[in-house]
């Protein structure tokens, strides 16, 4: 593909206190692709939610650009027709200053199904080099995560 329109992707999301850890890490297992989730590290941050109980934030910041270009060309293999339709409905919404956020449900990647969610999510954060919405919609439309 040559040099990568993309700066870096940032994967989180939460493991409640209700939650196994590992299965919340697995999750992520279905967005990255196996040959490049060694290269992916988590960082574990120890939160509290509004009645006490705890709560880890997971988080990865994905700079290297063949592993960029995986995650993408995944999501845009493994995404529904339907929910990049909604993307690209929701795309300003979804769109800030060259930063693109999906939100993947965690349960349906656990069973390696990537599909959209608003409720505890795997939130994915891709932020493009190119700062225009036209130009930021233009490269997600060739790499295949818009219609």
């Amino acid at each position: 593909m040559g040099k990568i329109p993309i700066a870096y992707i940032e994967i989180g999301m939460f493991a409640h206190a209700t939650e196994d850890e590992e299965k919340v890490l697995k999750s992520v297992h279905a967005v990255i692709p196996t040959e490049h989730l060694e290269k992916v590290t988590f960082k574990k941050e120890r939160l509290k939610g509004e009645y006490g109980n705890p709560i880890i934030f997971f988080k990865a910041k994905v700079r290297e650009p063949q592993t960029i270009e995986a995650i993408v060309k995944h999501l845009s293999l493994n995404l529904t027709q339907r929910d990049k339709e909604k993307v690209l409905r929701e795309f300003d919404l979804r769109l800030d200053e060259g930063s693109l956020y999906i939100r993947l449900d965690k349960q349906s990647a656990l069973k390696k199904s990537l599909k959209l969610c608003r409720a505890d999510p795997i939130h994915i954060k891709i932020r493009f080099k190119a700062k225009k919405a036209q130009k930021v919609a233009e490269i997600c439309r060739q790499m295949g995560i818009i219609p």
